[in-house]
């Protein structure tokens, strides 16, 4: 029991943590997650092994009957998760035809687009003069960007796409399916993406803060020597020896996908959930979204100048009220500018 000086002493100000766990748990938190990568990469079986649950079904070809896609789509599957009383409303948003046309040219504009959209979406919800207490968050917080194992290195598609997206949101390249690699070919493959990704100035995330302490550089240091992950997904439970193994099965024996000699699956799983979940809500609030935010009130602003200027000139030597009338009557009053499909 504490003494009586002990209790005047005390002021309390270290439970701030207790009161935002409470706010915390009562409200939830969105995650949304885009997967990029051709069709037959796995990207469904890897998001439903991560979370450990059947969230999302595959949206590659079937049957050779089924038509190609001629254009990338957009899918997201939101669904909401429990664990220990944390709520979590997650969206994974596929993009389906990505990469599988033999001209691949302009098929990121619509992953692109959809992240941009996003952005666009929050900023009108913030500026509503009545906005929401809590504004619903859509906005990609990252970008698992599968790297197809055949390739051996970065394709000019995957160099184009990657300095694309690394400036509208946190990319995690994978190596997908790096089980039909042998461990000499993937420390290969790792070292040559790692190398033109330096060569390309592509910087994935986590990002470099000035906010991190030893530890945080640390654990950032040890996740880049891993990237890209080479990760094995696989929902499908095989019985080895009397153990039941989460694995894929080959004819020299059993991947288990949680064996870190096998597979980065584990490191990755841990990354994007267990050590760097709330940066990646983060960073994409205070990085990419703001990147967007000023650019677009820029943008506004400059539209205003010159719809000013232009009432000014029109009104001759109509009085200044007037011309500031003339000139509000013109402002923008639908949605917010967007910057033209080239400059995506």
């Amino acid at each position: 029991m504490s003494s009586p000086n002990e209790t005047q002493e005390y002021v309390g100000f270290d439970t701030i943590t207790q009161q935002m766990e409470r706010k915390f748990l009562k409200r939830g938190f969105n995650l949304n997650v885009i997967l990029v990568g051709e069709s037959g990469m796995g990207k469904s079986t890897l998001i439903n092994s991560i979370f450990a649950s059947h969230l999302v079904d595959s949206m590659g070809r079937r049957t050779a009957q089924e038509v190609i896609r001629k254009t990338t789509e957009i899918t997201p599957v939101t669904q909401t998760l429990e664990e220990k009383g944390v709520h979590v409303r997650l969206t994974i948003i596929d993009t389906p035809g990505y990469g599988d046309q033999c001209n691949n040219e302009g098929c990121w504009v619509p992953v692109i687009k959809y992240i941009k959209d996003q952005h666009a979406a929050y900023l009108e919800s913030e500026l509503k003069p009545q906005r929401a207490r809590v504004i619903n968050d859509t906005r990609v917080h990252a970008c698992l960007y599968f790297l197809n194992p055949g390739s051996r290195g970065l394709r000019p598609l995957d160099v184009e796409v990657l300095k694309r997206l690394t400036e509208v949101t946190n990319v995690i390249p994978v190596i997908a399916k790096s089980d039909s690699m042998t461990l000499e070919e993937r420390t290969t493959f790792k070292r040559h993406v790692k190398e033109e990704m330096a060569f390309h100035r592509i910087v994935v995330y986590p990002y470099a803060s000035e906010d991190d302490n030893d530890e945080d550089r640390m654990l950032n240091s040890s996740i880049k020597e891993l990237v890209p992950f080479a990760v094995v997904g696989s929902e499908e439970v095989i019985d080895v020896d009397g153990t039941p193994v989460r694995g894929r099965r080959h004819g020299w024996g059993v991947i288990n996908i949680f064996d870190e000699a096998h597979s980065d699956f584990v490191h990755l799983r841990n990354f994007l959930l267990r050590t760097h979940l709330s940066d990646l809500i983060e960073v994409t609030a205070q990085r990419h979204y703001e990147q967007f935010r000023t650019s677009q009130l820029r943008q506004i602003k400059e539209i205003r100048a010159q719809q000013a200027a232009a009432a000014a000139a029109a009104g001759g030597s109509m009085p200044g009220h007037q011309i500031q009338q003339a000139a509000s009557q013109q402002m923008p009053t639908g949605p917010l500018p967007q910057q033209p499909m080239a400059q995506v």
